[in-house]
C-alpha cells in the first residue's frame, strides 16, 4: 500500500501501542515457565504475533482472549524441540532469542523468515550456539544468513566470547538459554553495543527468579537458572520506539499534542530521544505522575549554540530511534551527526544508507561513514515518491516528514504498510491527531 503524507496541524492525545521488545520477552519466557502467565497491553504487531505463533511448536499455548490480555500456558519441564520450521517471519528478535534456546534441546531446529529475514545476518549466531556445546550451521553454503540449522544439546560448559557490538539480540538469547543450562552460563563481549535491551533483559530474567551477574561495562554477563520457573502477570509498558513518531509530527509541525500512558521506568534506552530534542530546544513537557509527555512544535530546533554548532548522538544504545532523529535533524539548524551507529546497518534494512537515499530525494544533504551519519539541517525539502524498503520505521519517519513540508508538497511512502510491525494503526492513530494520511 501507498500513503500520501502532506502538511498538516496536529492537536489532541494519541497512546503508544505495548513495547514489542518487552512482549517478545514476555511470551518467550512464560513459555519456558511452569503455570500460566497473563500478559496485559500486550504489542498486537506482527513480529509479537510472530512470536505467539512460534510457542505452540515449543510446547506452549496463547488465548489471546479478547486482546488485551494474553494467557500464556507455559511448558516448563514439557518444552521440547519445536515439532516444524520456525517461521519467524520478520522478527529478528525471534530469530535471535529462539535459535539459543533450542540450541538446549536434543535434536535439529530449522530458523527461516521473510525476504527481510533471509538477508539478516546470523553467521555470529552459530558461532556462539557452537560455543555453547551444541552445533549450528547456514542451510546455504556460501551465505552468511538464513536459514539456520541448530542441532543441540547445548551444555554451556563453555566461556562464550563474541563481539558485544554486532547485536544485543543474540545475547539476549543466550542468556535466556541460560536459564535451561543446568550451570548456567558466562558470557564475554567486547565493545557491547545496544546495552539498555541487555538490561532489560537482565530485569526479565530476574523477575523469573535468576541470578544475573553484569559487569559495569557489559563486558562480563553470567546467569544462573532458577530452581523452578513459574507464570507470572505483567503489564508491558508503552513503546518508547514508537511514541518517537508523534513527538517528531508535533516537533516539526505548528502542533501540541499529548501522548498518554508512556513507560516512565527507565526500563528503555529509546527515552533518550527525548533528551537529545531537548538538547537543540524542543518543548517536551514531562508528567511522571500522570504518565504523559506534552510536545509543542512551532520553535525553532537549533544546533548552532553547541560545541561546532553540531548536535552530536551516540546512538548505539537506542539505535531503533536513528530513522525519527534522522528526520528531525533535516529541521534542525547546524549539523547533526549521529555516530557509534554500525549497529544501524544490520537492521531491517541498512538504515544509514536507506536514509541518505531517500531523505536526498526530498532535498536534505547527508553525508555517512561507517558508523555514522552527518545531516546538514535547516534546507528546504520537498515532496516526492520515497521507498519504505519494507522497514517500518522507516516508513513511519517519512510518513512525519511529509507533515512538516510546505503547503502544496507531499510524500508518497512505497510499502507504508510495513508499520504494522511495530505500530498497529498507526496511521489512523496519527490520523486522529489530525494527520490526515490518506492511501494512494
Amino acid at each position: 500500500m501507498k500513503i500520501i503524507s502532506t502538511p498538516h496541524k496536529l492537536s489532541g492525545h494519541i497512546t503508544a501501542p505495548g513495547s514489542k521488545s518487552h512482549t517478545i520477552r514476555a511470551l518467550l519466557l512464560s513459555a519456558m515457565a511452569e503455570g500460566q502467565s497473563k500478559i496485559s497491553n500486550p504489542l498486537q504487531s506482527a513480529d509479537c504475533l510472530s512470536a505467539a505463533a512460534a510457542l505452540p511448536l515449543l510446547g506452549a499455548r496463547v488465548d489471546f482472549g479478547d486482546g488485551s490480555e494474553w494467557t500464556v500456558s507455559g511448558g516448563g519441564k514439557n518444552l521440547h524441540l519445536p515439532s516444524d520450521v520456525v517461521n519467524v517471519g520478520n522478527s529478528g528478535s525471534l530469530l535471535y532469542f529462539l535459535s539459543p534456546i533450542c540450541s538446549t534441546f536434543e535434536g535439529t531446529s530449522i530458523f527461516t523468515g521473510d525476504e527481510s529475514i533471509r538477508k539478516r545476518p546470523v553467521h555470529h549466531v552459530a558461532d556462539v550456539i557452537k560455543q555453547m556445546g551444541a552445533d549450528a550451521w547456514l542451510a546455504v553454503p556460501g551465505t552468511r544468513t538464513c536459514p539456520l540449522i541448530v542441532r543441540g544439546k547445548a551444555d554451556g560448559k563453555n566461556v562464550v566470547r563474541t563481539e558485544g557490538s554486532i547485536s544485543s539480540q543474540y545475547i539476549t538469547g543466550m542468556m535466556m538459554a541460560a536459564l535451561r543450562l543446568p550451570g548456567g552460563l558466562q558470557i564475554e563481549l567486547s565493545d557491547p553495543k545496544e546495552t539498555p535491551y541487555l538490561s532489560m533483559t537482565k530485569l526479565w530474567l530476574e523477575e523469573f527468579g535468576a541470578s544475573v551477574q553484569m559487569s559495569e561495562d557489559f563486558k562480563k554477563i553470567s546467569v544462573k537458572p532458577p530452581l523452578k520457573m513459574s507464570g507470572k502477570d505483567f503489564s508491558i509498558p508503552s513503546d518508547w520506539e514508537g511514541v518517537a513518531f508523534p513527538i517528531i509530527a508535533a516537533l516539526l509541525t505548528d502542533s501540541k499534542i499529548t501522548i498518554n500512558s508512556v513507560d516512565f521506568s527507565g526500563s528503555q534506552g529509546d527515552d533518550k530521544i527525548v533528551e537529545v530534542l531537548r538538547s537543540v530546544g524542543a518543548d517536551i513537557a514531562e508528567d511522571k505522575e500522570a504518565a504523559t509527555l506534552t510536545v509543542a512544535g512551532g520553535k525553532p530546533l537549533s544546533a548552532l549554540s553547541l560545541p561546532d554548532q553540531t548536535l552530536r548522538v551516540p546512538i548505539s544504545g537506542f539505535p531503533d530511534a536513528i530513522c525519527a532523529l534522522a528526520v528531525a535533524a533535516c529541521f534542525i539548524e547546524g549539523k547533526t551527526i549521529i555516530e557509534d551507529a554500525a549497529v544501524c546497518r544490520r537492521k531491517e534494512t541498512d538504515r544509514i544508507s536507506a536514509l541518505k537515499t531517500e531523505l536526498e530525494k526530498l532535498g536534505a544533504k547527508i553525508e555517512e561513514g561507517p558508523d555514522w551519519m552527518a545531516i546538514y539541517g535547516g534546507r528546504k525539502l520537498h515532496g516526492g515518491k520515497v521507498q519504505s524498503y519494507k522497514d517500518h520505521r522507516i516508513a513511519m519517519a517519512a510518513a512525519c516528514l511529509g507533515l512538516a513540508l510546505d503547503e502544496g508538497e507531499a510524500i508518497e511512502i512505497e510499502d507504508a504498510e510495513c508499520a504494522s510491525v511495530s505500530f498497529p494503526g498507526f496511521y489512523e492513530l496519527m490520523n486522529g491527531l489530525g494527520c490526515g494520511f490518506k492511501e494512494a
